[in-house]
C-alpha cells in the first residue's frame, strides 16, 4: 500500500513539474526571439547606415574628381584675363594709327602682331563674343550705356566699348556695350517733351 501510495504522489509530482518547465522554456523562447528580433533591427539599421555612407562617399569622391578637372581645365584663367589688357591696349593703338596716313607701316606690323596674339588665344580656346547687332543678353553683355535708335529693336547692342570673352564653354569677361533703349521709353519721353511744349 505505501509503495503505491508513493508512485502516486511522485507521479503528481512529476505532471506538476513539467507544465512548469515548458513555461520556463517558452519564456526564454520568447526572449530569444525579442533578441533576436532586436538585433534583426540593429543589423539593418547598421547596413542603411553603412548603404548611406557608401553613397555619401561616391557622391564626394565625384564632386572632387570634377572639382580637379574644373582646375586643370580652367587652370590658365587668371593669366589669359590680364593677357586681355593687352589685346585692349593694341586695338586702341591700332585704331589712332588708322588716322594717320604716315603710320601705315607701323599699323600694319603691330596689325600682324595683334592677329598672331588672337591667333595664339583662339588656340588656347580663347574668343571674343560678337556683340553689336545682337540682342542684350547678361549672361554675355554689360550695359554701360542706353541710347535712342529707332532703326533697331529695343534693347539691341548698338556698340561695344570694351569686347566680351570667353574661355573654352565659360564667359571670363563679359562685353562692355551700349544697348537701344526701350520703344516704351522712348515714347514716354516724346510724350512728356511734346506736354512740356504745349504747356510753353
Amino acid at each position: 500500500m505505501d509503495d503505491q501510495s508513493n508512485n502516486k504522489e511522485n507521479k503528481s509530482k512529476n505532471e506538476n513539474e513539467i507544465p512548469a518547465e515548458e513555461k520556463k522554456t517558452a519564456d526564454t523562447l520568447n526572449e530569444l526571439n525579442v533578441k533576436i528580433s532586436q538585433l534583426e533591427n540593429e543589423k539593418n539599421e547598421l547596413k542603411d547606415s553603412l548603404l548611406r555612407k557608401v553613397a555619401e562617399f561616391e557622391n564626394y569622391k565625384r564632386r572632387s574628381e570634377n572639382e580637379q578637372l574644373n582646375l586643370i581645365k580652367y587652370a590658365a584663367e587668371s593669366f589669359i584675363i590680364k593677357i586681355l589688357t593687352v589685346v585692349d591696349d593694341l586695338e586702341r593703338t591700332l585704331a589712332h594709327l588708322e588716322e594717320s596716313e604716315n603710320s601705315k607701316s607701323i599699323a600694319e606690323g603691330i596689325n600682324l602682331v595683334y592677329e598672331k596674339f588672337i591667333r595664339i588665344l583662339k588656340e588656347q580656346g580663347v574668343t571674343p563674343l560678337e556683340a553689336i547687332g545682337k540682342p542684350f543678353n547678361v549672361d554675355f553683355h554689360e550695359a554701360i550705356l542706353q541710347r535712342k535708335d529707332s532703326s533697331v529693336e529695343p534693347h539691341t547692342v548698338l556698340d561695344e566699348i570694351q569686347k566680351g570673352y570667353i574661355y573654352k564653354d565659360r564667359v571670363i569677361r563679359h562685353a562692355q556695350v551700349i544697348v537701344s533703349e526701350d520703344s516704351e521709353l522712348q515714347s514716354t519721353e516724346q510724350d512728356s517733351d511734346n506736354s512740356a511744349e504745349n504747356i510753353s
